[in-house]
């Protein structure tokens, strides 16, 4: 069976709770798929304006962050279960803007992980190597080790049902893209490395996404390769153009 293509929009911190609900009203009828899952990855204080704005539509909702712990003297986090109350499906977790800017490394992701899963989350799992590593040669060592890191003591059946987003940290915000080729290579390194550690069942159903200066002129090629099964998307999911990107295939 073919795996179900997922276009995901990270905002990052852009979007005050007005301007979200105004851009969910512009994209409503430009994101409409039957054949597309389409995720809005919102900053936590829009998070609630957006669920109740994407109501009766195909969006889910999903946040950019969480803290593994279910609740306490932790000033500043939100847990998974907050996020899940307030009506949040899927979380991003281990963006490379976190590991860089926030230190975030793979012992605490791995915890986040389960955390998510546990709490009735799925998690978009990012990992992705700076410009330095790929001019070393290193890419899909360093690729596998986040991924085997990230997945310590998380099941098949867990791997199986989330999302895995290579993003390339040279391509974020850039305008620079991997070629295709190069976006395909790593995206099957990955699920070759899945199968390697869990089955060949549980590599064939894990979406693997692409993300890095994703846009409507390249989605369409990005998405045919046979291991990208669609976009984390940053800059453009916060435009008309959006719409083009889940769109690709019309």
């Amino acid at each position: 069976m073919a795996r179900r293509k997922i276009v995901a929009g990270n905002w990052k911190m852009n979007m005050t709770p007005s301007q979200a609900v105004a851009l969910c009203a512009e994209l409503k009828d430009l994101v409409k798929s039957d054949d597309v899952d389409v995720v809005y990855c919102v900053p936590a204080v829009d998070i609630v304006p957006v669920v109740e704005a994407v109501k009766g539509t195909n969006v889910e909702v999903g946040a950019e962050n969480m803290y593994f712990e279910e609740k306490g003297a932790y000033t500043g986090e939100i847990s998974a279960a907050m996020l899940v109350d307030a009506g949040v499906k899927y979380v991003i977790i281990g963006h490379s803007e976190r590991r860089d800017y926030f230190k975030e490394d793979d012992v605490l992701l791995n915890k986040k992980v389960k955390k998510a899963f546990e709490a009735g989350l799925t998690p978009i799992l990012c990992c992705g190597e700076t410009l330095e590593q790929r001019e070393m040669g290193i890419t899909l060592d360093w690729i596998r080790m986040q991924i085997k890191s990230d997945l310590v003591g998380v099941s098949a059946q867990q791997v199986a049902s989330m999302v895995i987003a290579y993003e390339p940290i040279w391509a974020i915000g850039t305008g620079k893209t991997a070629t295709t080729e190069q976006a395909q290579e790593v995206c099957k390194a990955i699920r070759d490395c899945i199968a390697e550690v869990y089955d060949a069942a549980t590599a064939e159903a894990v979406r693997i996404q692409y993300g890095g200066s994703v846009s409507a002129a390249n989605a369409a090629e990005l998405f045919a390769q046979p291991d990208i099964d669609g976009g984390l998307v940053g800059g453009a999911s916060l435009k008309a153009d959006f719409g083009k990107i889940v769109g690709y295939n019309k």
